[in-house]
């Protein structure tokens, strides 16, 4: 004869086991791959803004002084990488 009260126990402790598994642990997988993201984009975005801000200064300092010439060939870069992500684009 089995102890009613472990057997409770048992049931119990793999009823809540299994709606943890089903419930908290996909929501705390989906809550660190948005905080993760989240902080990626907050340290990538100013490093971006700062290597082109940079890389004009370069091209003004290549340019010996012309930063007309620099807004022309940082201009010329967009308007082809903007033409090859509009050709990539799927409608």
């Amino acid at each position: 004869m089995s102890d009613w009260t472990t057997d409770a126990t048992d049931a119990i402790e793999r009823t809540v086991g299994l709606v943890r598994e089903r419930t908290v642990e996909p929501v705390q997988s989906a809550t660190r791959a948005v905080v993760y993201g989240l902080l990626a984009v907050l340290v990538a975005l100013p490093a971006v803004i700062m290597a082109i801000v940079g890389l004009f200064r370069g091209l003004v300092l290549v340019y010996q002084g012309h930063a007309w010439a620099a807004w022309l060939t940082l201009g010329g870069i967009f308007v082809v990488a903007g033409g090859f992500c509009w050709i990539r684009r799927n409608p």
